[in-house]
């Protein structure tokens, strides 16, 4: 041990109480890092830092003996807040060379550095403090109880203002990159389970449990919050659909909902999400601990940008019935030409649906296949012979057989209803329904083997949408009466598929509806018109 240290041993010792803050059992100690070849400037410090307590928590002293075992422990200890290091150890400036260590190899630029040397002219303390990223620099010989006391707390203070600052930018960072994500989920229950997803990830505090209610009297009137998504203890109230009155936390998200705005407990938390366009979110969390004054507040901006985020959904809900209401009207117009087809394009919409996911669980045409082609599809079908609406009465409702110019006349309905639903799909961004309305309007009258109209497409040269279509709109014409047919039974028409397997039809969509119709015997299958 340095002689300079022994003398002045006596004056470290003067008695000053450290603190008398209360100590929480549940708070994580401040972590500091003794590195010191000598064990009795070890022991000395444990003494003097021996039941400190700065912020409610506790002081966790380390001990390292070489540079190299310093660096050992700090790459294993990711959260310490100060080193007190010696300089000269195993080498006269493994100390020095252990700073540039953290600073550089551990990227550690938060733990706070204090050198102390019994040696002052080994490193200057001029140079050190310039050349070397460390925030103090102290001769053994000038360290009393006292010094230490206050260079351990100054240390501690600054430490936590460096991590408020961090997790504060790391949390706003997720934030924008949770909430940005949320943009993209079109249901309310996947939006539901995406924001207890970000929060967990935001707070990163493994929460025993957690729940999102939405309140919304127009859709839901009297019945109460309804629960859109659950995680841990709280998983089977997505069952109920609604919060049962007797809940523990039924009380809370009133208040929530009364007050407008979040409310943390000791052992709960509760947040409040609003949209302008009506209907309010509640999420209630049960972390592991009490949150940080820091974590309430992300929780609040990260409520701000929900709302934002709920309210696109809305705006996307409204748009989306919007098309839909539009896309029945067209197809309802169609259908009005021709009232003996008896709702062929609801039973069309059905099976086409039906169809397409069946073909996806199957793994068929895997790359054709996207969440918003199952989502569209089916309704889009409903659009198939919107053309029709050009097509004179004389040729759309004649019984009999059509002349070769009549015929023509007829096919024409195919280019008619392509190019109306394209020139509207333009006006729409992105993928719509009218998009796969157009596809399924120029292209289910192709065959498979290229025999078809109005291009000749074969195979994969046909959007899938239309080969989709081809199959269930002849399928459900043959089953029906029609102004030229009597309806088929079910066995002729699945014959009559089978025998243009390859030819007319895709053989896989063939497959797939057949194997529907035998597995599932849906009762709208055969309808008035059979």
């Amino acid at each position: 041990m340095n002689t300079e240290l022994q003398s002045d041993q006596d004056d470290w010792m003067i008695d000053d109480d450290a603190s008398d803050q209360p100590l929480l059992a549940d708070a994580r100690p401040w972590r500091v890092l003794i590195v010191d070849d000598e064990a009795d400037v070890h022991a000395v410090t444990r003494l003097v830092l021996s039941g400190v307590v700065f912020k409610n928590r506790s002081v966790e002293l380390l001990s390292a003996y070489s540079g190299n075992e310093g660096f050992e422990v700090l790459a294993k200890v990711p959260d310490i807040a100060l080193v007190l290091l010696d300089v000269v150890m195993e080498t006269d400036d493994a100390g020095l060379q252990l700073v540039r260590r953290i600073r550089d190899e551990l990227n550690n630029h938060l733990v706070r550095i204090v050198l102390r040397t019994g040696q002052p002219g080994q490193a200057p303390e001029e140079r050190v403090i310039v050349d070397y990223d460390i925030n103090d620099y102290k001769a053994k010989t000038e360290l009393t109880k006292q010094k230490i006391f206050t260079t351990v707390i100054s240390s501690l203070r600054a430490y936590e203002g460096l991590v408020t600052i961090e997790r504060s930018r790391i949390g706003l960072s997720n934030i924008l990159n949770s909430t940005s994500n949320l943009y993209e989920l079109r249901s309310l229950q996947e939006f539901a389970s995406g924001v207890l997803n970000q929060v967990n990830a935001l707070l990163d505090l493994g929460a025993q449990g957690a729940m999102c209610v939405l309140h919304d009297p127009r859709q839901y009137g009297e019945q109460g919050p309804a629960v859109l998504a659950a995680t841990g203890q709280y998983s089977d109230l997505v069952e109920q659909k609604f919060l049962p009155a007797d809940h523990p936390y039924f009380d809370l998200v009133s208040q929530v909902l009364k007050e407008k705005k979040n409310l943390h407990l000791f052992a709960v938390s509760a947040l409040f999400i609003h949209a302008d366009l009506g209907g309010n979110m509640v999420i209630i969390l049960k972390p592991n601990c009490p949150l940080a004054e820091l974590q309430c507040s992300l929780l609040s901006v990260f409520c701000d940008r929900i709302g934002a985020a709920f309210e696109n959904l809305q705006m996307f809900g409204q748009l989306q019935c919007a098309q839909e209401a539009t896309v029945v009207s067209l197809a309802d117009l169609a259908e009005s030409r021709d009232s003996d087809t008896g709702g062929h394009i609801q039973r069309v919409a059905k099976l086409t649906d039906a169809i397409a996911r069946r073909l996806h669980a199957d793994g068929k045409y895997a790359d054709e296949f996207t969440p918003r082609f199952l989502s569209c599809v089916g309704l889009a079908s409903m659009l198939h012979d919107i053309g029709k609406v050009s097509t004179p009465d004389a040729v759309l409702l004649k019984p009999g057989k059509h002349t070769p110019e009549e015929r023509r006349i007829m096919e024409q309905h195919v280019q008619v209803g392509e190019a109306v639903l394209r020139r509207a799909a333009r006006s729409v961004a992105g993928v719509s329904h009218l998009t796969f309305g157009a596809e399924i309007a120029g292209g289910h009258h192709e065959h498979f083997d290229g025999q078809g109209y109005p291009r000749q497409s074969k195979g994969v040269e046909i959007p899938l949408s239309a080969r989709i279509v081809a199959v269930v709109d002849v399928f459900d014409a043959l089953l029906h009466r029609r102004p030229y047919k009597e309806p088929w039974p079910l066995s002729e028409v699945s014959d009559y598929l089978k025998a243009r397997k390859s030819t007319q039809f895709d053989p896989e969509v063939v497959d797939a509806l057949l194997s529907f119709v035998e597995s599932e015997k849906p009762d709208w299958l055969v309808g008035s018109g059979h």
